[in-house]
Order: C-alpha cells, then sequence, then structure tokens
C-alpha cells in the first residue's frame, strides 16, 4: 500500500467508524429504553415504549443497511487484504461486514414490527407471571414464534432454522454442535446427580431467616467492589429479572432482586451480573463507540458471570474471607451458623423448579430443556398453546418435579416474552463449560489465585481475564478466544472434572 493508497484508505476508514459509531449509539439509546423498561417504567407506559422502541429499531436499521455503508465495507474489505489479519482494522472491518450482511437481510418494517411487538409483550408478561396466567400470553406467544420463523426464513443458508438464532448469539455454533456438546455434558451430568441427590443434604434452615432487604444490597455491592466492578462506571438497581447492560464503557449497569427470606438469591445475582460487567467495563478502551466493544458471544460472557458467581463465589475461598463480615452484617441470625455450614448451604444440590435459582449440578438441565422446547416450538412439533403442559411433563421426567403453577413453570424467564424465539439459553451452558478452561488456564499461569481469593483479592484472577479474554471485545470470534486463552477449543472435560472433584468431596462420594 503506497502512501496515497494508505491516506486514502484511512479517509474511509475514518468514516466507517464516524457511521458505526452512530449506529453504536442508536444501540445505546435502545438499551436505555430496555434498561429503563426493566426497572422504573409505569405499568402505563408500556404502549408507548412499545412505540418508541419501534421508531428507534427503524432508525437504526436505515442506517445499518445503508447502501453507502455497504459500498464503503466493500472497497475497504479490498484494502485490509494488504494489512495484518490481526490489525485492528481488518477486525472491525470483518466484524462490519458480518452486522451489515445480517441487517439487510431483515426489512425496515419487520424490524420496527418486531421490536414493538417484544416490548410489548415483555410488559405484558411482567403481570402475566405475578398472575399466573399463561393462557394471557398464549396470543402473544404465537406472535412472537411466527416472527421468529419469519427472521430464521431470512437465512436460507443455514441448514436448521434455528441455527441463524445460535450463531447470531455464538459465532460458529450451531444447532447439531450444540446437541453434541450438551449430549456429552448430559451423559456426565445425569449420574452424579443421581448420586448426589441420593446423599443427605446439609443444612440450609439459616437461609431462610429474615434479613433486611437494604443491609443485603449493601453487602452485594461490597463483594462487587472487591471483585473489581468500578461503580463510579456503573450502578445497580431492582429489576424482577436480573440483568447487565451497557450505555458505553464508562456506564455498565447492572440489576439484581432481593428477598427478605433468602440470604443468597441477591448475592449470588449480584455476583452473576458482576462478573458480566467486569467483562464490558475491561474492554479495550480503543473500541469505544464501536461495534467491538461488547462480549465476543453470549457463551464467552456468561463464561465471566458463571466464574465469578459459582467458581469463586461458592468456593471455600471466597467464604473463608467473607463469611466472617456476613456474620458481621447479620449477627443474630448467623449466630449460630458455621463457616463450614455456610459453605455447604451455597452448595446444596436441590433439584429445583426454578433455573436462576438452581445449583451448579442441576442449572444445566434446565437450559438443555429449554433449549429443547425452543427446537421443538422453531420445528413445529410444539405448539405455543401446550407449551405449559410440554413444560410441566420434561420437568417431571428430567428433574421429577412439577411446578404447582405457570408462574414458577414456563413464565419463570423473561427470554421468550422480551425478544424472540430461538437461541436465548444454550449460551449459559457453553459459558459455564467455558468458564472452568478459563479458570483453569488463570491459575495455571497464576498458581497463587487460590490463596488470593481467601484473601480478598481479585486483582490476578481479573487481570488474566482482562489481558486473554475482556480486552478483545468482539474482535475476536469465541473459538479464538477460547484457543488463544487455553490452548484448547470448548471442551465439556475439565468442566465435568471440577463438579466431580467438588461435589464427591461435599457429599463424600466415592
Amino acid at each position: 500500500m503506497t502512501t496515497d493508497q494508505r491516506t486514502a484508505f484511512d479517509t474511509r476508514f475514518a468514516e466507517l467508524r464516524e457511521r458505526l459509531a452512530e449506529i453504536q449509539d442508536l444501540t445505546s439509546i435502545g438499551a436505555v429504553l430496555g434498561w429503563d423498561r426493566s426497572t422504573y417504567l409505569p405499568e402505563g407506559g408500556a404502549a408507548a415504549r412499545g412505540r418508541q422502541s419501534a421508531v428507534l429499531s427503524r432508525i437504526r436499521h436505515a442506517k445499518a443497511t445503508d447502501a453507502d455503508l455497504g459500498r464503503l465495507i466493500d472497497g475497504l474489505e479490498r484494502d485490509v487484504e494488504a494489512l495484518e489479519a490481526d490489525s485492528f482494522e481488518a477486525r472491525l472491518v470483518r466484524v462490519a461486514r458480518r452486522d451489515f450482511d445480517r441487517a439487510t437481510r431483515l426489512p425496515s418494517d419487520f424490524v420496527a414490527r418486531m421490536s414493538r411487538h417484544t416490548s410489548e409483550t415483555y410488559g405484558a408478561w411482567t403481570k402475566a407471571r405475578p398472575a399466573n396466567d399463561f393462557a394471557a400470553m398464549v396470543p402473544r406467544l404465537e406472535q412472537t414464534l411466527e416472527l421468529s420463523r419469519q427472521y430464521s426464513a431470512f437465512f436460507p443458508e443455514f441448514s436448521h432454522p434455528m441455527d441463524v438464532f445460535v450463531d447470531g448469539s455464538d459465532e460458529g455454533m450451531t444447532v447439531q454442535k450444540v446437541r453434541a456438546v450438551f449430549a456429552e455434558l448430559r451423559e456426565g451430568l445425569v449420574p452424579l446427580v443421581r448420586a448426589v441427590t441420593e446423599r443427605p443434604e446439609p443444612r440450609t434452615d439459616f437461609v431462610g431467616r429474615a434479613y433486611d432487604v437494604a443491609t443485603q444490597l449493601r453487602f452485594g455491592e461490597s463483594v462487587a467492589r472487591d471483585y473489581g466492578y468500578d461503580f463510579s462506571r456503573g450502578r445497580q438497581d431492582l429489576t424482577a429479572h436480573p440483568f447487565m447492560t451497557r450505555f458505553s464503557i464508562d456506564d455498565v449497569r447492572i440489576t439484581t432482586r432481593v428477598q427478605e427470606n433468602d440470604l443468597t438469591d441477591a448475592l449470588f445475582s449480584t455476583l452473576h451480573e458482576t462478573g458480566h460487567a467486569l467483562y464490558e467495563q475491561n474492554v479495550d478502551r480503543a473500541f469505544e463507540g464501536l461495534p467491538l466493544a461488547r462480549g465476543a458471544s453470549a457463551g464467552v460472557h456468561e463464561s465471566s458471570s458463571r466464574l465469578w458467581e459459582n467458581v469463586v463465589g461458592r468456593s471455600r475461598g471466597f467464604w473463608a474471607r467473607y463469611f466472617g463480615p456476613l456474620r458481621d452484617t447479620f449477627p443474630q441470625q448467623l449466630a449460630d451458623v458455621s463457616e463450614e455450614e455456610m459453605y455447604r448451604a451455597v452448595n446444596v444440590v436441590r433439584k429445583s423448579l426454578i433455573r436462576t435459582d438452581a445449583d451448579e449440578l442441576t442449572y444445566n438441565l434446565h437450559v438443555i430443556l429449554r433449549f429443547e422446547l425452543e427446537l421443538a416450538m422453531i420445528e413445529g412439533t410444539l405448539e405455543v398453546r401446550d407449551l405449559a403442559d410440554a413444560w410441566h411433563a420434561r420437568y417431571e421426567s428430567d428433574l421429577g418435579m412439577r411446578a404447582p403453577d405457570d408462574r414458577d413453570g414456563v413464565l419463570q424467564d423473561v427470554h421468550w416474552f422480551g425478544g424472540l424465539i430461538g437461541g436465548a439459553f444454550h449460551g449459559y451452558t457453553l459459558g459455564n463449560i467455558l468458564s472452568l478452561q478459563f479458570w483453569d488456564a488463570a491459575v495455571k499461569a497464576h498458581p497463587g489465585i487460590p490463596g488470593e481469593i481467601e484473601r480478598g483479592e481479585f486483582g490476578a484472577l481479573r487481570g488474566w481475564l482482562t489481558q486473554n479474554v475482556y480486552r478483545f471485545g468482539r474482535s475476536r470470534a469465541a473459538a479464538e478466544v477460547a484457543r488463544n486463552a487455553t490452548g484448547s477449543e470448548l471442551t465439556v472435560a475439565p468442566y465435568l472434572a471440577y463438579l466431580r472433584g467438588k461435589y464427591g468431596e461435599l457429599y463424600n462420594l466415592s
């Protein structure tokens, strides 16, 4: 590339950055509306919020599919062939091409209709769940399923109609690949769950005592600060279904939920969302305002949240450090509780109805069940009107339990009621698997990490994750991130080894 060619390239690349930054700002504005919808929006505002979201989606989609943007990407693709494949410019152009190609498949009116429908459906769900009224959601969910199938039809190159959703959240993954991973995981999990649930349960009575709500929130926030979450660039609020959202690298927000009679719900929700936020707050600042400034995939993002929530937050080392301060915070409620009892209580294995409350062992069974129900709906072998019954039947066959109502059954997860149907859940389990690959690699590089956790020191672990995962944002695909950080593609073995070791010791399994 000559000097003149480089100058011309730099001019066009600057235009690309400007265009992508504008699209990203519109995306962030939409995220603000979504955050407000899930936190402070008054009930009466749901319909207007749906209209606002639809208008914004239409404007954003027009920018993201502009023909001039496509021509700009075409020219830059030819030019970046002369650059290093790992260069910032080459990686941004690659992501811009992927996003442009996906966006241009979708008609503008479809995008607006989809955005308005999902926003209004979320508002309806917030009322239907506490009322245990799945029947009210059936017509809306039928429309969601139809929109999901229409969305898939815009991408006929995928061999399975749900592949477009799976690839959209985890680039390079397919339904076939996810099924293979889940089959291997299930084969290892089922006998382990059976063996553990046949053993006596540890003491957990103290978890359900009365704990002041505001004090619980303060304690969780103190641990989030220790983890490294920067509250000057974020905040925590309450919501029905906890989530993390980002408006920029300097505005990354988390939410949680809190119950007076459950000491662990708010804490582990906070730790989970903090794991997501640490990822977003530590992306390379050079990516600010660009589509590179977010996580590589749903699975890689979940690896961070599950690592900080479970691998760290439910470890012996964590409770060696934090049980004393927690008991000092709630001296009356925890006066008769030991550190060992607390450690065992937060790791109790118990077949349960609620995915977000599930323990490490049974959690993935909840995910696999949802993934297979999604597949059945997309493939047309399960009608929405039969979904609640199918849900109960699967819980009875897979976990030996049946929810007393739909509130704790099919209505419990927001995903199908706040978005499309397809690819909504598999990333949670991919994240669990990756979390152990990243943990093992981090401890191999820094053997002192477990001891540091016992002292409430998380800099080495956070630093390794930043250096090897977080900083790359979306500039590297998930498979590349995993391979470079751990020396391996996604593999189930480390995760199963971790579960067998930890719960074998906890439940005295031979």
